[in-house]
């Protein structure tokens, strides 16, 4: 089993109500809540760069 090294944007506050990614396990992104770190979700590399890709094409509102 891997172990993941979470972190999160140097934008996030202290409020502890933070996305937290890990990358260092090649081939795949962990992503879980700081206020829950016993839960997230594993997904494949491609995957998320698809996601950021499709986050940078919305609108902000």
């Amino acid at each position: 089993m891997h172990r993941f090294h979470f972190r999160k944007s140097s934008f996030s506050s202290g409020s502890g109500e933070c996305v937290e990614v890990a990358t260092n396990v090649a081939g795949v992104v962990a992503v879980r809540d700081s206020k829950r770190p016993d839960t997230g979700f594993v997904t494949t590399a491609g995957a998320w760069a698809d996601f950021l890709a499709h986050l940078g094409k919305r609108p902000v509102t």
